[in-house]
């Protein structure tokens, strides 16, 4: 036998199974040989062992651990002469290695170098979750979770790539040809084992990850603006009289529905206090004065707020903290003293509101209590998602914010319950991180941490489609986390619930024709009515080749148009707010429909787009109303519904440096863009987002 331990060279892809014994690694190399059609290399171990204990019934001892490594590398570099594209190891030296360390104490310096030094494209690490099977060399089957913490942990101090396999054999090797196939791709872009165990662990599909590349590199098609939405092109503009009408009916109908307020809070309020962080970061106390740092970064958002400081619901209870941390704090110069207040607000081991959810922070004065967002969705929720004396409420949450949201809701709900006589149930659901984003630097090469991984950032609220799908309920109120009001919680309810109602009325009118024609009883003349129902209630207007269609086909045509969810959008008057807007947008392929459209999906360079950009009547506020079920009561997919096309590059930074990363299409954009739209003039009393901390100081959240 040749005493050779190094490996051959080879532009094949190797993988090595890896994992105690009796854990399927050799049915494993065989299937996926077979499957490859390629080689696969035996345990030379077990031929070794099983005729030195034929022979004279001698069992395995540390003299023979580096006959076995060279006898296993020789056999490798053998069957490599041979194989196709792939071989498959259902040993190598690093179980060698684990073997010896465990049975022996310690691994042959040799052994130990070569063992680390061998490269394999992967490694499969074999689960203990299929049974033990008893034969003359293997051990007892005593202790293999033990065993197999070993074998991962060595795999991991080696820093080796490699991928968990668990199931029956028919799973694993499903699988593993889906894991090979991939990273073959991966091997063809020039991406490394290690980057691919790492795009795996996250959950993100390779195919998502090529695509995102693809973005990146060849940009995103802008939308085509036609024209702004406005009243009475595009807005249903209802009177007083008809907003009490439409909730009446909505009131009258809702026992009939499974109602669901859905509130995307995952998001830390690190945007909030941006401005608080920076001068924190920038302003030296021994240095120039408070006044000459907002001269020279003409920072007029710490001028307001170090005035109107007193104004906020948190005043009280950070000012008390001041005087326990600071015995002197009341003899403290003025610039000190607001010094100290900024810093005990944002700072970890005190308040740490810019790491916080906003959902937990103190929004609202009230005469007996401060309420944060989390309180009021909880007293909105009851007055207007609410059928049958039950309330359901969902919350999207960052995992790590979840116990927060929890202890909260544990005190509120009770007490919300307790005045309104109303159940209600919370759901949780986290952004997936199999929508998250790779990032990549101005050229386009994905960029890396400090630790030389590769950087992921969460795919925006685009993700929540996914959230939203898996929700069990027949109409979903959506409203974001931080546009809540102090007071006037009727007049917010009627509102809500007059778009509940225009839902109601347009999806019994649609479901209507869709039941009329699945019985075959639609006619001639009930065509010209349908037709005029999408272009005037639902703004779908058909192309002039629709008159020449055969009859069947215009049934088709106006079955595919109705059969989808319905979202009834509220809009408010545009006063200047960054964000979404609704517009007229023709697609890719002539078709003009409504859409709300953010700022950065208008070509800014086309003067003719930018024009109809500034001409938008309308906001959107993020108030939603959604059904989601079909005519036959059967929830839709909705991510059928889906333009992918719609997506966003945007520019953040990640440890100081600028990098560009791909949101989804957003969730009232692209994630809705083939449903069924109708947008509603909202009065402005239904939006009062809280986009920073000075926000807090506007009427709507201040006391009345």
């Amino acid at each position: 036998m040749e005493k050779n331990l190094r490996q051959q060279k080879t532009a094949i892809i190797k993988i090595a199974l890896f994992g105690p014994e009796s854990t399927g690694k050799t049915t494993l190399a065989k299937q996926l040989a077979e499957y490859y059609e390629t080689e696969w290399v035996p345990e030379f171990a077990r031929d070794y062992l099983q005729k030195k204990w034929e022979e004279n019934q001698h069992i395995c001892v540390a003299d023979d651990m580096l006959p076995i490594a060279y006898g296993q590398v020789a056999l490798e570099n053998k069957k490599l002469s041979s194989a196709k594209k792939y071989l498959f190891s259902d040993t190598n030296l690093m179980v060698t290695k684990v073997f010896s360390e465990m049975y022996y104490g310690f691994s042959d310096p040799l052994l130990n170098e070569a063992a680390l030094e061998h490269e394999y494209d992967l490694f499969f690490l074999t689960d203990i979750d299929v049974p033990w099977e008893r034969d003359d060399i293997r051990d007892t089957p005593d202790g293999r979770e033990t065993v197999f913490s070993v074998f991962k942990q060595t795999l991991i101090d080696a820093q080796k790539p490699f991928i968990t396999l668990s199931g029956n054999k028919e799973s694993r090797l499903a699988k593993a040809i889906s894991i090979i196939d991939n990273l073959s791709i991966a091997k063809q872009h020039g991406i490394s084992s290690a980057d691919f165990v790492q795009i795996y662990d996250h959950g993100i599909s390779f195919d998502k990850i090529l695509k995102q590349l693809e973005v990146f590199k060849n940009g995103i098609l802008k939308s085509n603006l036609i024209s702004p939405a406005t009243i009475n092109n595009g807005i249903l503009s209802l009177s007083e009289a008809e907003f009490e009408e439409k909730a009446h009916y909505f009131d009258l109908q809702k026992e009939k529905f499974k109602l669901k307020k859905f509130v995307p809070a995952s998001g830390a309020a690190s945007r909030m206090f941006k401005f608080l962080s920076a001068f924190l970061n920038d302003f030296d106390i021994q240095k120039e004065t408070i006044n000459a740092y907002i001269n020279r970064k003409k920072d007029s958002n710490l001028s307001i707020f170090i005035v109107a400081m007193d104004k906020f619901p948190f005043f009280e209870a950070l000012d008390n903290k001041l005087r326990e941390i600071y015995p002197e704090f009341e003899t403290l110069d003025r610039d000190y003293k607001n010094y100290y207040f900024i810093k005990t607000l944002l700072a970890s081991d005190y308040f740490d509101f810019a790491n916080k959810p906003k959902a937990v922070l103190p929004f609202h004065q009230y005469k007996t209590h401060i309420a944060n967002p989390i309180e009021e969705h909880l007293n909105e929720c009851v007055h207007y998602a609410t059928a049958n004396k039950i309330s359901n409420l969902h919350f999207t949450v960052s995992e790590t914010h979840q116990n927060l949201f929890e202890n909260e809701v544990e005190i509120l709900k009770g007490k919300v319950e307790d005045v309104s006589g109303v159940k209600i149930d919370i759901g949780y659901s986290y952004q997936h991180k199999s929508t998250d984003s790779i990032c990549v630097d101005a050229r386009n090469i994905p960029v890396r941490d400090i630790e030389n991984k590769l950087v992921f950032r969460p795919g925006g609220h685009g993700a929540l489609i996914e959230n939203l799908n898996k929700l069990d309920s027949d109409i979903i109120f959506i409203k974001n986390i931080d546009n809540v009001i102090q007071n006037h919680i009727d007049k917010i309810s009627l509102y809500k619930k007059a778009l509940a109602g225009v839902l109601i009325e347009v999806q019994q009118k649609v479901f209507g024709y869709l039941n009329a024609i699945e019985k075959q009883e639609i006619k001639d003349k009930d065509i010209e009515e349908i037709v005029a129902f999408l272009l005037q209630r639902l703004n779908v207007e058909l192309n002039s080749d629709f008159n020449k269609f055969t009859f069947e086909n215009k049934i088709s045509k106006i079955k595919d148009l109705l059969n989808r969810p319905i979202r009834v959008c509220g809009m408010v008057k545009n006063e200047g707010e960054p964000g979404g807007g609704p517009f007229w947008v023709m697609n890719d392929r002539g078709s003009v429909s409504l859409q709300i459209v953010e700022t950065s999906q208008v070509d800014l360079t086309n003067k003719k787009q930018q024009q109809i950009l500034t001409e938008a009547t309308h906001f959107n506020p993020v108030d939603l109303i959604c059904g989601i079920r079909n005519y036959k009561n059967e929830k839709f997919n909705l991510l059928q519904f889906v333009d992918h096309k719609a997506g966003f590059i945007v520019e953040k930074s990640v440890e100081g440096k600028i990098v560009k990363s791909y949101e989804l299409p957003g969730l009232w954009n692209g994630a809705m863009a083939n449903w069924l739209t109708i947008f509603v003039a909202v009065p402005l009393i239904t939006f009062n987002p809280v986009k920073t901390v000075n926000d807090l100081l506007k009427p709507a959240h201040q006391p009345q």
